[in-house]
């Protein structure tokens, strides 16, 4: 066998005909192959490793070698400080990998084109490469540019992958970066083109000319980030842009689902040379993209951006500040939330320059919907929906959308909240976000609805499909928040594994400090252990009232949860009773006060329960006709179902039979679509009853 370096086939020699192609880096599960055969270790490890050998087989058997004798973890550790030298201890092209690649780099090909050498150094900071688009569009100074590259895909020192980018292997990049570093002039239109193109995304985010753009960013996130990267050190008379494409490029990885960008951790150090407008943005997005996890010294941060508002005016930028400022402190519990957001409304009603940024006013929308204003916030929201159509703004009129469709969804509108989802879906696509963190936030307005309606295998598989696509890694409050109710319907259906999800989501939210949601965890987890015979109940109705008042001027949401546990009568032996009924009047209370439908009308049905307790059965009847009206105009089938049993009851009490088992008849089929398999056996059991007594009085 005679092999060669590089792609092409030595003149003068009869090769036999179709020729042999080029020998390309093994596959994934080969290279896995070949190192296990000489040196079985860690999975996890393994893999890691093997990342840095971009398959070549002569690293993957250098580094199998060195795995056996020194251990993974040892292997790893040294890699980080010594890259390709780890591989290069011994003293031919056969053992040493250093070796080997600078004999290709010694080449006459490569010698005889300057140019090549250089594209090769630019190719060694690029993991994405470059398509043949991007090199001749940011105007490299590199002369004979396709020359060039002929050049190293010849001497195989760069290759296309299958889209057809042109990109060099880890190995190579690694030397080149040691032993041949790029210079920055050689990076300076580069990261000029990625500039315009991250300026173009800014400008059309959210329409559907941004679409392209966004295909194209995310074929270059890991050459952005090197990039980027190289730039940010005091000295570079260019670090304001870069700062500037920075803060750019983590609005789209959090845009886009992939959360918060490592570049803001780099980029902090440096804000403060960047002038008033920068540093001012760069806390906002601070802000913005911690989401709801907490910020290092958020007090100091938003000190040193007051007082830079004191000398550079600009309304929107004060505005977008304080509408993330006053989300923040409302996660964090900091009464200021509400004096902040009330910054941003006033600012709103005085600068017309407001009037194109309606994604300012879905921020404060979204405020009133978290705090449980409803109609206020389906107002606001409606009138950023019209200020996005206004600009075109597919993703901010989506995003409007949302918030519509969250205040729709207490107001107990689901049926049209449906559609209104679907547009925002639609919207998403049009302006390709379909895989973005916004829409699974849609999504998960989706699933709230089913799960309202006790369709839970629906409301399952939707939070399944978003816990998978948002993870605990890069997004972990999300998931948590798919976790959340994936483990209520474990708890409402009977699972045998029922608290598995909540123990796993309220870690995380505890984890980030996250109270509200760890705190809504416990509520649930207090309805499970009510269902647990001969329980101590004194405990869990100490956990119900702590979250209460944790929870009662800061988060409805929250509130909800406690109190939907605390006051209905169904959970709580008869012995809570006096507590319980007390409870129930204050959720009535509550629930009317903010509008939520559904809270109001299982009030109703819990009272019913309190009158029924008390020996009062037609005040209790009433209630339970009224809850029923309202379950059965929102299409709530577990809830229905419940009053109907107690209808049944009632009826069966005065002798009506007829009227019990047409009652009973109508529920147990409403219990099946909530997947209560308990309550329809329980219900097969009276009915079976009830008849043998029917036929008897007949």
């Amino acid at each position: 066998m005679v092999t060669i370096r590089g792609a092409e086939h030595p003149a003068k020699v009869r090769w036999t005909r179709p020729f042999l192609p080029p020998l390309k880096p093994l596959s994934d599960e080969a290279a896995r192959q070949t190192f296990m055969d000489i040196a079985d270790d860690n999975y996890e490890e393994i893999e890691e490793l093997l990342r840095f050998t971009g398959n070549l087989p002569l690293a993957v058997d250098l580094m199998a070698h060195l795995v056996l004798y020194d251990g993974a973890s040892s292997v790893l550790a040294r890699w980080e400080t010594e890259k390709t030298s780890v591989l290069s201890e011994g003293f031919d092209r056969r053992s040493n990998l250093d070796a080997s690649i600078a004999m290709s780099l010694s080449s006459p090909r490569l010698s005889s084109s300057p140019g090549a050498m250089d594209l090769l150094c630019l190719l060694s900071i690029l993991p994405d490469g470059l398509s043949d688009a991007e090199l001749f569009q940011s105007n490299l100074p590199i002369k004979d540019l396709m020359a060039c590259k002929a050049v190293l895909l010849g001497t195989s020192l760069a290759y296309n992958d299958d889209k057809r980018r042109l990109k060099s292997l880890v190995p190579i990049r690694e030397h080149v970066q040691q032993f041949h570093p790029v210079q920055p002039w050689l990076v300076e239109s580069l990261q000029q083109y990625f500039a315009i193109l991250l300026d173009l995304y800014q400008k059309y985010f959210g329409t559907l000319q941004a679409v392209g753009m966004i295909k194209q960013i995310t074929l270059n996130l890991a050459n952005l980030h090197q990039i980027l990267l190289q730039g940010l050190n005091p000295e570079n008379p260019d670090l304001a842009n870069t700062v500037s494409c920075g803060i750019s490029l983590n609005m789209f990885s959090r845009r886009t689902g992939l959360g918060r960008h490592v570049l803001m951790d780099c980029m902090k150090p440096h804000v403060h040379l960047c002038g008033p407008q920068l540093e001012i943005l760069f806390v906002t997005e601070l802000f913005r993209s911690q989401g709801l996890l907490a910020v290092d010294d958020p007090e100091g941060l938003v000190t040193r951006v007051e007082s830079q508002f004191k000398t550079f005016k600009d309304p929107v930028l004060e505005a977008d500040f304080y509408g993330i400022l006053g989300f923040y402190y409302a996660h964090t519990n900091n009464p200021k939330a509400k004096e902040t957001m009330d910054k941003v409304v006033e600012l709103f009603n005085t600068t017309e320059q407001l009037d194109i940024h309606p994604e300012i006013l879905t921020l404060v929308a979204n405020f009133y919907w978290r705090f449980g204003e409803y109609p206020t916030g389906r107002i606001l929201a409606r009138r950023a929906q019209r200020l996005a159509q206004r600009t075109a703004n597919l993703y901010e009129e989506a995003l409007a959308l949302r918030v519509e469709s969250g205040c729709n969804i207490f107001l107990g509108n689901y049926t049209s909240t449906v559609f209104i989802l679907d547009r925002a879906k639609e919207l998403m696509d049009l302006c390709g976000s379909s895989e973005s963190i916004l829409y699974y936030r849609i999504l998960d307005l989706e699933a709230e609805i089913h799960m309202r309606k006790s369709q839970y295998a629906e409301a399952r598989k939707i939070y399944v499909q978003i816990a998978t696509k948002l993870s605990a890694q890069d997004n972990p409050i999300d998931h948590a928040y798919a976790l959340l109710p994936m483990g209520e319907i474990d708890v409402a259906i009977g699972a045998h594994d029922a608290t598995e999800n909540l123990e796993k989501a309220r870690e995380l939210f505890a984890k980030f400090n996250f109270h509200y949601g760890a705190f809504t965890c416990d509520a649930v987890i207090v309805e499970y252990k009510l269902n647990t015979e001969g329980v101590e109940t004194g405990p869990l109705k100490a956990t119900l009232e702590k979250i209460l008042a944790f929870s009662w001027s800061d988060d409805a949401l929250v509130t909800f949860a406690a109190l939907e546990r605390m006051g209905d009568p169904a959970r709580w032996p008869l012995t809570d009773f006096n507590w319980v009924s007390t409870h129930s009047v204050v959720y009535l209370a509550f629930s009317t006060k903010k509008k939520d439908k559904l809270a109001v009308h299982k009030a109703l049905r819990f009272l019913g329960d309190v009158f029924l307790t008390n020996g009062d059965e037609k005040t209790a009847e009433s209630l339970f006709l009224a809850a029923l009206d309202g379950f059965t105009n929102m299409d709530v089938h577990r809830s229905r179902a419940e009053c109907l049993i107690r209808l049944g009851d009632l009826a069966k009490n005065r002798g009506d039979l007829a009227i019990a088992k047409s009652f009973w008849d109508m529920a147990r089929p409403l219990f099946e679509r909530a997947l209560q398999g308990q309550r329809v056996a329980h219900i097969d059991k009276r009915l079976a009853s009830l008849d043998q007594e029917i036929r008897v009085t007949k």
